[in-house]
């Protein structure tokens, strides 16, 4: 199935600029996912449809946190960027039982 991911102008300004992570980048995180979708949960970031998110490498082996929302066969990016410890723990503990 293809991938049929949406960026925005304003989030692709904002992964260039200051995570300096590519669409190409975000594209081989989707196919290199070895764990379940985490569902974000924080009432601050509770959206309908609910805000996904994992952590995947790059084909170069970079870690990437891939953060979406997923409407009528559409992935809308909302962020990608390289994942701090605590997403880490998170994401090992909660995607891989």
């Amino acid at each position: 199935m293809k991938l049929r991911l949406l960026i925005t102008d304003g989030v692709q300004d904002k992964l260039s600029k200051k995570h300096s992570v590519t669409r190409t980048e975000v594209v081989q995180c989707f196919a290199n996912k070895l764990g379940r979708l985490l569902q974000d949960d924080r009432e601050e970031h509770r959206t309908d449809p609910p805000t996904l998110w994992f952590i995947a490498e790059t084909d170069a082996g970079r870690e990437l946190k891939i953060i979406f929302v997923r409407e009528e066969g559409v992935v809308f990016l909302k962020s990608a960027y390289p994942p701090d410890e605590v997403e880490r723990r998170i994401y090992n503990s909660k995607a891989f039982y």
